[in-house]
């Protein structure tokens, strides 16, 4: 069963509700859009669709800071909202399969083309089973371990990394970081730099072309919007085909998670 973390902005709207009874029309559905849901959007919560739910309730699927799947269950009467998991008598989450099918799968889609349309560097075969994308640094050491430990999961062509480069530990990172992106072999460049990263990795370029600070700062950007402050920020799809993340080198325990099977 996927679980999903409620942040402190989400506890705090855990219970809406609104003195107003009069409602909005939501597009595409027969049944009015409850006023309560305007609340709940005014604190944050994206809302992208209706479900079906027990006891009466109304269901909204809902996104939190463009991340975080959140279900939204509407009393009878339109006016009070609680925002959670909500459980049956088995203990399962009764909103789960509509998160996943209203807000996990879309979500998915968005963030892995933008993943897609980022400026990233290949380290792996191109035919492999799995895509892993990381948002690394040049003089990142943690970024320098997850490649390290990558690596029999490479150099059988069961993962391809897709590094997508940022310059923001040391003033040198977009230096080093705009000599791999703008060297006739990105690929070589970037293992010769993790290869020697105990010796300094790199020589950065003296200058950083325009190309290659536009292509740093939109993955910078991109890195942020996806609520990384730090690297790696590692992304990659589960078996059911969602997205999941880590902040950071994952434990040994949690790679055939990130990697797959070795």
């Amino acid at each position: 069963m996927t679980h999903y973390k409620l942040t402190s902005a989400l506890l705090a709207l855990a219970l809406v509700g609104t003195a107003s009874c009069s409602h909005a029309e939501e597009p595409g559905s027969g049944e009015p859009r409850p006023r309560v849901i305007e609340t709940v959007e005014a604190h944050g919560l994206e809302v992208l669709g209706e479900f079906e739910a027990p006891g009466g309730l109304r269901g909204f699927a809902s996104l939190a800071g463009g991340q975080q799947p959140v279900a939204v269950y509407v009393t009878p009467d339109g006016d009070h909202a609680m925002v959670g998991t909500l459980v049956n008598a088995d203990g399962e989450d009764v909103g789960q399969p509509h998160l996943q099918r209203l807000v996990a799968k879309p979500m998915t889609e968005r963030i892995w083309a933008q993943l897609e349309d980022s400026h990233w560097v290949a380290d792996g075969p191109d035919d492999a089973a799995r895509v892993v994308y990381t948002f690394s640094d040049p003089n990142c050491p943690y970024c320098n371990r997850f490649w390290e430990a990558a690596r029999p999961w490479v150099e059988a062509g069961k993962v391809q990394l897709r590094h997508v480069m940022v310059g923001v530990i040391r003033p040198d990172s977009i230096n080093k970081a705009a000599a791999i992106l703008a060297a006739p072999s990105p690929e070589a460049m970037l293992a010769r730099n993790e290869r020697d990263f105990s010796r300094g990795g790199i020589q950065g370029v003296a200058t950083v072309p325009q190309r290659a600070r536009t292509q740093l700062d939109a993955n910078q950007r991109l890195m942020h919007e996806l609520g990384f402050q730090g690297t790696p920020g590692i992304l990659f799809q589960d078996a059911e085909g969602v997205i999941q993340r880590r902040a950071g080198m994952p434990a040994p325990g949690d790679l055939p998670n990130v990697l797959g099977p070795r």
